[in-house]
């Protein structure tokens, strides 16, 4: 959790001691929060998420299902969570992934993201003001990987 408060704040251009200004906390306490150091409590993490602009899922991305409780149903079972099962409440069901389609690289997408070229570039591409040449500057760069 602590790489991924780090990520959002560095990916913002923020420093840990605005980020600890805006949380009612010393820089040192942010650090601690980013190496591990200190556990983060529910309603800090809905403050880091408030102030860095990120639903509270972000924190949770990309970490090992190993970490998930255990429970007593059956292996194989199918699982759905609430906001998945809101059909039954009158909402529209949520597609689920098929077994087997996990993104094959979303166990290396947090050491993606926090390279120093990607903040980079990502940090540029938010300063083109014009929305219409950002998106022409991301089919540009959709067209060239491809």
């Amino acid at each position: 959790m602590g790489s991924r408060i780090r990520l959002r704040r560095t990916l913002l251009g923020m420093s840990q001691e605005r980020l600890g200004t805006a949380l009612g906390l010393t820089f040192q306490q942010v650090q601690k929060y980013e190496r591990g150091a200190n556990r983060v409590g529910a309603s800090r993490l809905y403050d880091l998420a408030r102030v860095l602009d990120v639903p509270i899922a972000f924190f949770f991305d990309g970490m090992p299902q190993d970490n998930a409780p255990q429970s007593d149903v059956p292996p194989g079972t199918a699982m759905t969570s609430f906001a998945e099962s809101r059909e039954s409440f009158g909402g529209v069901p949520i597609a689920s992934q098929p077994e087997g389609t996990e993104d094959r690289f979303a166990s290396n997408e947090l050491a993606l993201l926090s390279r120093r070229e990607t903040i980079d570039l990502v940090r540029s591409y938010y300063r083109i003001s014009d929305p219409a040449v950002r998106r022409r500057v991301l089919e540009l760069v959709r067209s060239m990987a491809a």
